[in-house]
């Protein structure tokens, strides 16, 4: 058996988590399948070195011109393929698609429509397709309406993150039962605290994102950075040990430096395994975080945070919580922001937040699960104690 797990990458810590989410559960079920990336170079999101690191095979795929050149592996003998660990993409059985947040008019059609055109060939190959929980629209424009029209008619599930994608997706597909929300599934994976991490001195987590830049209005962008500095010279004067963790790539690595340099030099923690990542966020007495997989570890974790937010799915996620208030309004006045980093930083308040995160955190680990026992039913597995249709639409999250 053949499962790809697509829409991952190494770049981003939290689309590697999701990975390692994924590899850990589907293992756990088909410890038999031989599991399958689509390749990448050193530059990109799915390096080889990566890739062969975690025993992942590699499909032929290659999208130019409307054309997909992978399917030149064919004149290839088989067992030549199987030398090089080379997959056709005929040959998948079952693709999790674990993008996170990929299609949307957010990011242009391209990738909407690359996942429609890639459907319409694993429907006519046999191969089940299940898109794993991810954050979906909107979908305003035509091309994107149409391409997601498409991918939902030939996926056998499609899981939505949270009640506004679901919405985008029913818009321009309909209500149908293969339809369903459920939470983001990373908040299963168990973290690990690296060795040597600081933790007296290191205790209040902020992780910047620079698609609160490259992603909102002029007057956030500008605005993003000043907060950043603000909320990390409070804590630092507050003696709350302060420290910049890098959730992203590049971009978030400047905006870390930026805002330690203006702060008078916040510590930045740069660490490659995002399981390690999950379990320092674990340790941390607080969080501010603009990245949405940073913020699922924090809180899973029962650790009291705030974000910032350029998609529906950093207020779908804390609506999960219970804690809608702790969005910030980036273009707020900065005493308003430090009022609420002081309410995390009182002991009381701080306790009965946590208990309130980890109350919530159970529930939703608990819809996690459900979710992996449909995609089970679906892929086939003997494993799966529930039929693909036990769970109502709006009926399988916890209310917020």
């Amino acid at each position: 058996m053949f499962i790809e797990i697509r829409g991952v990458g190494f770049i981003n810590k939290g689309a590697e988590l999701m990975l390692h989410a994924a590899l850990q559960k589907a293992r756990s079920v088909f410890p038999d399948a031989r599991y399958v990336m689509a390749p990448g170079t050193d530059g990109s999101g799915a390096p080889y070195l990566q890739r062969a690191r975690l025993g992942l095979y590699q499909k032929a795929w290659q999208w130019r011109y409307g054309v997909q050149w992978g399917d030149l592996a064919k004149v290839a003998p088989a067992r030549l393929r199987e030398k090089f660990g080379v997959v056709l993409d005929s040959e998948i059985d079952l693709v999790l698609d674990a993008a996170g947040f990929a299609y949307s008019d957010q990011w242009g059609a391209h990738n909407t429509q690359e996942l429609a055109r890639a459907s319409r060939r694993w429907k006519r190959h046999g191969t089940k397709v299940i898109l794993l929980p991810q954050a979906f629209g909107p979908f305003e424009t035509e091309a994107t309406r149409k391409a997601a029209r498409e991918f939902v008619e030939h996926a056998d599930l499609v899981c939505a993150r949270d009640r506004i994608s679901y919405e985008n997706l029913t818009a321009v597909a309909g209500e149908q039962e293969k339809i369903r929300i459920y939470p983001d599934f990373t908040n299963l994976v168990q973290g690990v605290v690296p060795t040597g991490f600081d933790t007296r001195n290191q205790r209040f987590c902020l992780i910047p994102n620079h698609r609160m830049v490259d992603k909102t209005n002029s007057a956030t962008a500008t605005a993003y950075l000043p907060l950043l500095v603000a909320i990390a010279s409070h804590l630092k004067a507050r003696n709350a040990g302060p420290f910049l963790l890098v959730h992203g790539d590049e971009g978030d690595r400047r905006l870390a430096e930026q805002v330690s340099e203006a702060a008078g030099g916040i510590p930045i923690v740069e660490e490659p395994d995002p399981l390690a990542i999950k379990g320092i966020l674990g340790t941390c007495r607080g969080s501010v975080s603009s990245r949405f997989h940073g913020l699922v570890s924090a809180l899973s974790q029962g650790v009291p945070s705030l974000a910032t937010s350029w998609s529906h799915k950093y207020e779908m996620l804390f609506a999960d919580y219970g804690i809608s208030e702790g969005v910030l309004e980036v273009n707020s006045d900065h005493t308003a922001v430090r009022r609420k980093l002081d309410a995390l930083l009182d002991p009381a308040t701080a306790d009965g937040l946590r208990g309130q995160l980890l109350e919530r955190s159970a529930a939703i680990k608990q819809e996690a699960e459900k979710m992996w026992q449909a995609v089970f039913a679906v892929a086939g597995s003997p494993a799966a104690g529930e039929s693909p249709g036990a769970h109502e639409p709006t009926a399988n999250r916890p209310p917020p």
